[in-house]
């Protein structure tokens, strides 16, 4: 048995023990917005739900442990005391990963992503369209808990209005776990799905994704790829130098471009959607 003192290892390391082994970790998809209105869109595992008389959900965006500096979520429920908490299926997990990159603040997430803003009831902060649960919340407390990166921020929110689509719901009007399909947070690159186990996203580029906004109209429109191919086609430093004028909406091309993806090679999947290969 390996006995570890947590103050004799570096936090990183640290980091990586727990998330091996405090998983699955459900998924909080948090859009928030600044004092001016400015709308961010980030993904946290260090989340659940602790009360339903009042409704109370916690999450916290923990402290970069790489210059320890606090992330943009945090600073709008500081400042707005609003969040929506989004639920993530599998259906949009590779466009909820491209939205953890780290945009400067002011960039817009759910364009990046290439999800739809959809105006919440009661809170600012809009929900994410995509996203099968959504609950608009009020914050009633953040605490801190250390100053040094890796540090938690424990946010506490209270959901004010939830919205459920009824494709989840079985007969009974209850929410089925096969058909919300839901993912939870493993460590390194694995995620869980509730339908078929194990899966690995890549992390998201440490240099920017261009974003889905940034892809050819004719790949960004299709009728045949999903919001997980886009999001995989976004994450990518810069487009290939054709994108712009060889990118068409040949479906045949693009039925094989999601096959491609499906696999994760998304270099392929680039060369059929501008007819390089065939």
């Amino acid at each position: 048995m390996l006995s570890i003192n947590p103050n004799e290892i570096s936090t990183p390391e640290l980091h990586a023990y727990l998330l091996g082994a405090v998983a699955p970790r459900p998924i909080c998809f948090a859009s928030t917005v600044d004092k001016e209105g400015n709308v961010n869109l980030s993904p946290f595992s260090f989340f659940n739900v602790f009360s339903a008389n009042p409704p109370i959900m916690v999450f916290s965006p923990a402290r970069r442990v790489r210059g320890n500096t606090t992330k943009h979520t945090l600073e709008n429920v500081l400042e707005t005391e609003e969040v929506v908490i989004n639920i993530v299926s599998y259906h949009m997990v590779q466009q909820m990963s491209l939205s953890s990159t780290e945009y400067p603040k002011g960039v817009n997430e759910f364009l990046k992503a290439g999800f739809t803003e959809v105006p919440s009831e009661v809170v600012k902060p809009p929900r994410v369209g995509e996203s099968p649960v959504q609950f608009e919340c009020k914050v009633r407390e953040v605490i801190a808990l250390g100053e040094e990166g890796g540090a938690g921020n424990l946010v506490i929110a209270e959901v004010v209005r939830l919205h459920i689509n009824e494709d989840v719901l079985n007969v009974d009007g209850v929410i089925d776990p096969v058909k919300i399909d839901t993912v939870s947070r493993l460590g390194a690159n694995w995620y869980s799905r509730a339908k078929n186990g194990l899966f690995e996203v890549p992390k998201p580029l440490r240099t920017l994704g261009v974003g889905v906004d940034a892809l050819p109209e004719a790949i960004r429109k299709s009728r045949i790829l999903t919001g997980n191919d886009l999001g995989m086609l976004g994450n990518v430093e810069q487009l290939p130098e054709s994108a712009a004028t060889k990118a068409s909406f040949e479906e045949e091309n693009h039925k094989k471009a999601h096959v491609l993806l499906e696999k994760g090679d998304v270099d392929a999947a680039w060369n059929i959607l501008l007819n390089s290969e065939n």
